[in-house]
């Protein structure tokens, strides 16, 4: 196969792996014998779901999560420099996407190195497609702050800047702080704004609404504490 820094995208939680890892991925996963991953317990049960005939022990894998160094993840790269194809695995979803996974293919780039994404499961695109936002004009904005006063002052932000620019605004929370988030936004959105969330995506539990903030309030709110979430604005 060719030397490449394979980009390969996991499940977004308990689903079956075909239904959302296309076949073409299963070949190329199962030659590599090097993986810079996320976390080696979910990585390496991952590939087994892909192919249960991986003999596990004899791959090598690099950890690049939060806490690593990335003054020292250039040895990563070493078995690409040797010829060797080398993949990277998220927690879950697409690697280096909200993920940090995003500094070993910056430095792939530096070194003139090839980088290959192979197609998969992303909870933003899905959630996007599925919030009938505007999917031409979108951002992404990650976490925001946790203290409550910040994070009213940027949900406000957000708001405006969906209304000036026509913008949809993405972004995520800690699933534990889930609950918080959605109050947070209830509170300090207009009632006329539109607000869209993506839980579960591809899993048992998956729940996709758009509702104005005012309908929102009306009615139930959904049970997402502990479930990863996508949360989307537009005016």
């Amino acid at each position: 196969m060719e030397t490449a820094l394979y980009l390969i995208p996991t499940t977004l939680g308990d689903t079956d792996i075909e239904r959302v890892i296309p076949g073409y991925n299963w070949s190329i996963i199962s030659a590599i014998k090097y993986f810079i991953v996320e976390n080696v317990r979910s990585a390496r049960r991952f590939l087994k779901k892909i192919d249960t005939s991986i003999d596990i022990d004899s791959l090598t894998f690099f950890v690049l999560d939060e806490h690593t160094d990335l003054m020292k993840i250039e040895p990563f790269l070493a078995p690409l420099k040797a010829g060797f194809a080398t993949g990277v695995i998220s927690e879950a979803g697409c690697p280096a996407v909200a993920d940090p996974g995003a500094a070993i293919v910056a430095l792939a780039h530096k070194k003139g190195f090839r980088v290959a994404p192979l197609a998969g499961p992303s909870s933003i695109i899905m959630a996007l497609m599925a919030s009938g936002f505007n999917g031409q004009n979108f951002a992404f904005n990650g976490y925001l702050p946790a203290k409550p006063d910040a994070r009213a002052q940027r949900i406000k932000q957000l708001e405006s800047r969906a209304y000036k620019e026509k913008q949809t605004q993405i972004f995520i929370e800690a699933p534990y702080r889930n609950m918080q988030l959605l109050s947070s936004l209830l509170s300090s959105l207009k009632g006329e704004t539109k607000l869209g969330i993506a839980a579960g995506i591809t899993c048992g539990e998956e729940y996709i609404r758009t509702k104005s903030v005012s309908e929102w309030k009306k009615s139930p709110l959904p049970e997402i504490n502990k479930i990863p979430a996508i949360f989307l604005l537009y005016a």
